[in-house]
Formats: structure tokens, C-alpha cells, sequence
């Protein structure tokens, strides 16, 4: 049975759809959430990402309906699912968010071992005093990795942990980001030179779904469109593309495993309370 609500958000009619308005939309996770390689126009080192574009369809269709809106992001790259299901998540009940989208444990998932059952069984807890708040909560899945060079090698891993992320939405009543089967994220060209990361191209197909999960306006099923075929690489460039990621991606990811340090360390949020969005976020 789901918790009793204890702001009953506002219902909103959109066109044929009937949405929920919700007034203050907290984002908790990792580099996923913060909007790495996904670059703010102008700012050095500040990214958007999917969560900023979602909370810029939240605050649009909020002004439609004269509902207030504001939105934090305490996601910081490199955390742990321990790091979100903590301290960062009780961050973010002191803000009193009315709905909360938590992505984590992806790179528990990309540890050499991970207990699946604890991570999932932490994620759970989170999600179960989120939804003790009266809060909702957007629950996100992990994207289908199979075709992907490197992080592929992991997909069943990622599969078993989304599984279990549809069993703790189901018993608690959560919306839920479906990137398993958003096909359009399978093309490399969604995806950042990093090979884990999304592109700006990714990170706004992502949000669209996000939106539309929530039951906003969206153009069409635009997000759900494939990207033209692409000229295939030959197999020099291919080569040539290997080194550079090697070279540029993985070696430092490697130097920081063995040094045992996190990209994230010393980092602190982008949007540490929840303030509206300015015009030019929108």
C-alpha cells in the first residue's frame, strides 16, 4: 500500500492528459544527474543535463497553470549508492521536495564486485522515506549497454539491477525513467566521448521521456525518433578512436581506482536549494 500523502499535489489538465503540478523538485545522484558532458552554454566546468531540462519542462507547464516552481540538484559525480542513499538524501528531505527523482548505483555497477541485493535494498530505503513524506518519487533505470564497446561487458549486471529497480517502484507506487527502452539511446552518437556518459543530444532525449513519464506536454514522441543513419567508420578510424578514448578516458579512470579516489571528491552540488529556474535556464 502506498503512504498517505501528505501534500497532495495539484492535478493539472493538459490537453488530454492529466498531470500532476509539482511546486519543489529535488534531483539526488551521480554524474548522471549533475549533467556530465552535457555543457551549459558560457559557463566553464557547469553542465545541464537531463534533470535541468526536466525541471525546465516542470517550470513551464507550471507558469501555464500559475503554480510556483522551484528545483535543486545535489547529484554529484562518482558517488556510490551509499553516498545518495545517505548523506545526500537526507540533504534533500531538508528541502522538503514534493517530488524527488533518485538515480543511483550505477557505478556500484561498475565496481570489479557489487551485491546487487544490498544496493537495490538501499535504494529501496531511500525511496521508502521519500514516500513517507507524502513526496514522489521518479525512479530511473539504467539504459541497455549491450551494444556499447568496454561498459557492454557489464549489461547483464545492469539488466538484473533494473529488474530490481521495477520491483521497488511497483511496491511504492513510483513513476519511473524507462531507459532500458528508450531504443534511441543505443546509437554512440548519444553518448559522450567518454563512452559513459551522454551527450547533449542523449541527456535531451532522456529528458523528454522524463517529461513524458510525468504526464507533460512533449513534441510528439520526437524523443523516441532515431538520428539519421550515420556514415560507418572504417576500421583505421576505428582504431584511431580506441587510442584516443584509452588515452584520454580510461587511463585516468583507472589511476583514480588505483589511488582510490572518486572524480567527485571535493565537489560539493550545482544547485544546493531549491530556487526557481532563471529565464535563460529556460
Amino acid at each position: 500500500m502506498s503512504p498517505a500523502r501528505t501534500r497532495p499535489p495539484r492535478v493539472a489538465s493538459v490537453g488530454t492528459v492529466i498531470a500532476r503540478t509539482w511546486e519543489r523538485y529535488v534531483a539526488v545522484g551521480d554524474s548522471f544527474t549533475e549533467g556530465l558532458m552535457d555543457p551549459a552554454p558560457g559557463k566553464p566546468d557547469a553542465y545541464v543535463g537531463w534533470a535541468d531540462r526536466l525541471a525546465g519542462h516542470l517550470a513551464a507547464r507550471n507558469a501555464e497553470v500559475g503554480a510556483e516552481f522551484g528545483y535543486a540538484n545535489l547529484a554529484i559525480r562518482g558517488r556510490l549508492i551509499a553516498d545518495v542513499a545517505g548523506p545526500q538524501l537526507d540533504d534533500a528531505l531538508e528541502l522538503t521536495p514534493d517530488l524527488v527523482s533518485f538515480s543511483a548505483g550505477g557505478n556500484d555497477c561498475l565496481r570489479p564486485k557489487v551485491d546487487l541485493d544490498e544496493v537495490t535494498a538501499q535504494v529501496e530505503d531511500a525511496v521508502s522515506r521519500i514516500r513517507e513524506t507524502g513526496a514522489d518519487v521518479l525512479l530511473v533505470t539504467a539504459p541497455n549497454v549491450r551494444e556499447a564497446p568496454i561498459v557492454g561487458r557489464i549489461n547483464p549486471r545492469v539488466a538484473e539491477f533494473t529488474a530490481n529497480l521495477w520491483g521497488v517502484a511497483t511496491r511504492h507506487d513510483c513513476y519511473v525513467l524507462d531507459l532500458w527502452n528508450l531504443i534511441p539511446l543505443r546509437d554512440s552518437r548519444m553518448w559522450a566521448a567518454d563512452r559513459i556518459h551522454f551527450s547533449p543530444e542523449g541527456h535531451d532525449r532522456i529528458a523528454g521521456q522524463a517529461a513524458a513519464t510525468l504526464g507533460l506536454p512533449v513534441d510528439g514522441q520526437s524523443y523516441r525518433e532515431p538520428l539519421p543513419p550515420a556514415a560507418p567508420l572504417t576500421r583505421w578510424e576505428t582504431i584511431a578512436a580506441d587510442r584516443e578514448w584509452a588515452r584520454t578516458h580510461l587511463r585516468p579512470w583507472i589511476v583514480r581506482r588505483i589511488r582510490g579516489q572518486s572524480s567527485g571528491d571535493g565537489r560539493t552540488p550545482k544547485r544546493p536549494v531549491i530556487e526557481p529556474l532563471t529565464l535563460e535556464e529556460n
